[in-house]
């Protein structure tokens, strides 16, 4: 009769990695929601490269007034030496384009496109994101609001979003931005007109993030771990703000990449009816309005803030679209 093997302590705790030789730390290691969400963003290489552009233009905007300074560029400095005045246009091809002026020159008054484009990008990206963190906010309020409590409050607040959604938002921001523009709460001129558009465009805008956000509290009121905070004595504020809103991140976050294009033209669409930003300070949209009736003579000065609009807004798009998909796990 064999006698049985005996396993020492030191022989029992090597077995492990025995089992698991040739298995990297990597490949066992748990990952979060946020690392998944990062590994399927980054293999979306368009969602990838409109995140860039879009980092790219933030710095720009940020940094508009150092980058003007360190290389000398002017977007108010006029140059009448520039411009043909038989024809009203620049001199030379492409729209006076050259080394000193990469983008040409405006035909009216010779100024550098260029500068104007990066001095018009943070009035721009200011606008809108100011105006979609006024929306988000008061939209992710009233829908957790709506979507938790139900009842009379859900019934208060969706008319409220019926109400709001009713509202012609562009006539609406043109009359509130027209009868405004001598001064309103101390404040005039260059702060006004920005103030006054993130306002108008975030104030009434917030209903649509605020049906997103009920619809997704609705859905998340009755799941296991509301129950539980429930059942554990969690209050409606707490249950509201420290349980339902980080579950509700994702989608906002996703949102808010969206509607940040929205914005954009929605300003450029005010400053081309010349109810926003006021010259001479430069906008894309009022870049627009101003070549209407110039650009048979020179197309260049309507092409260079439209395709500075176009690829700001192609940008937000794609990178919402990869948020979208990174933060969906429905999704493959």
């Amino acid at each position: 009769m064999t006698a049985p093997i005996e396993t020492t302590g030191a022989e029992a705790g090597a077995q492990p990695e025995a089992v698991l030789a040739g298995v990297k730390k990597s490949q066992i290691e748990g990952r979060s929601l946020t690392q998944i969400a990062w590994m399927r963003f980054k293999r979306d290489k368009v969602a990838m490269a409109g995140g860039v552009v879009v980092v790219l233009l933030v710095l720009m905007a940020v940094l508009s007034k150092p980058i003007q300074w360190v290389f000398g560029l002017d977007p108010n400095k006029f140059n009448q030496d520039l411009i043909d005045p038989a024809l009203l246009a620049p001199k030379g091809g492409w729209g006076g384009m050259s080394w000193e002026h990469p983008l040409g020159v405006d035909p009216q008054y010779g100024r550098d496109m260029l500068a104007r484009i990066i001095d018009g990008s943070w009035v721009s990206l200011l606008v809108a994101g100011g105006a979609t963190l006024l929306s988000v906010l008061i939209g992710t309020v009233m829908g957790l609001l709506a979507g938790y409590y139900g009842g009379w409050v859900d019934s208060i607040i969706s008319r409220m979003m019926d109400t709001f959604l009713a509202f012609p938002l562009l006539l609406f921001a043109i009359s509130i931005s027209a009868s405004v523009q001598d001064g309103f709460f101390g404040l005039d001129g260059l702060p006004l007109r920005i103030c006054v558009l993130i306002f108008v465009i975030g104030f009434f805008s917030w209903p649509y993030i605020g049906r997103i956000v009920r619809a997704q509290t609705m859905s998340l009121r009755e799941r296991e771990f509301i129950e539980a905070a429930r059942s554990m004595g969690a209050r409606g504020p707490y249950v509201v703000f420290r349980e339902l809103l980080p579950n509700l991140v994702a989608p906002i976050i996703v949102y808010s990449t969206l509607i940040i294009p929205t914005n954009i033209l929605f300003e450029a669409s005010l400053s081309f009816l010349g109810v926003g930003i006021a010259p001479p300070q430069a906008s894309w949209g009022g870049m627009l309005s101003n070549a209407v009736d110039l650009y048979t003579a020179d197309p260049q000065y309507m092409f260079v803030p439209g395709l500075a609009i176009f690829i700001t807004v192609l940008a937000f798009n794609l990178l919402g679209d990869g948020l979208r998909d990174a933060l969906d796990p429905r999704s493959k």
